[in-house]
């Protein structure tokens, strides 16, 4: 039975329009990094929930999630006007199965996100955890437009503590951006030009492909690895892939 705890927004961040992050205090069961909880709110006399991963890392707080509005998300539209000492229902136990230690072994780790998809991503980066395991690490950030493209200051923050152990390549859709590829993730998987781009190879041998998000990049992405002899990642037969559909 699912437990609810009254949590307080300390912070809402408008980065714009339909995009957004919450800061939450709330006393949650200690999780995994990549987990995601439910949040709901009492709306018109019922409580609407939907999962959400955490972008913060178990060990901080507040916690920390990142939304867009979906057009016709009643939840995800109350939650954007909520304010600070607002209140929020929080899940108290996470769960989930897009955490490291399902990976099995291998030497370089590709974390490809779209959109907010990319919280978990970050949750994982602020631990030791994947720096300890993996020699190498790629974190794919694909956004519609520049503005969609935050928390920079995690990537500055990693490259300047990891150094050439980590990369990132941010593809912005609907905008031409120096720096930046403008297109899809898959396009660039099946021509080898994200590869080309980032200067580190996937090798059946020695990656592994984490894939959050856009279910049409996933599917999409999924379907290019496979022909390059990528296989989905279960716990019965281990594989290079392993995804999670992040709406």
């Amino acid at each position: 039975m699912t437990q609810w705890i009254e949590g307080k927004v300390s912070e809402n961040i408008h980065w714009t329009e339909n995009l957004f992050t919450l800061k939450i205090d709330a006393d949650v069961d200690i999780f995994t990094a990549g987990q995601f909880t439910s949040l709901a709110l009492d709306i018109g006399g019922e409580r609407i929930a939907r999962p959400y991963s955490y972008l913060s890392s178990p060990q901080q707080r507040p916690l920390e999630f990142f939304f867009y509005t979906a057009t016709d998300g009643v939840l995800s539209n109350a939650l954007v006007k909520l304010e600070e000492g607002d209140n929020v229902w929080v899940k108290r136990q996470s769960n989930g199965f897009f955490v490291l230690d399902e990976i099995p072994e291998c030497s370089d780790l590709w974390m490809l996100g779209t959109g907010t998809g990319v919280a978990p991503f970050f949750s994982i980066l602020n631990t030791e955890k994947p720096w300890q395991r993996f020699r190498k690490i790629v974190l794919i950030h694909a956004v519609r437009t520049l503005a969609d493209l935050r928390y920079q200051e995690i990537i500055q923050s990693l490259r300047e503590k990891y150094k050439d152990r980590f990369y990132f390549q941010a593809f912005v859709s609907r905008e031409t951006v120096e720096g930046t590829i403008n297109g899809r993730i898959p396009i660039t998987l099946k021509d080898g030009s994200l590869e080309d781009t980032v200067g580190l190879k996937l090798d059946v041998e020695k990656s592994h492909i984490m894939l959050c998000g856009n279910p049409d990049m996933v599917k999409d992405s999924v379907e290019i690895l496979k022909t390059r002899k990528f296989t989905k990642n279960r716990r019965r037969t281990p594989g290079h892939i392993t995804i999670e559909n992040y709406w």
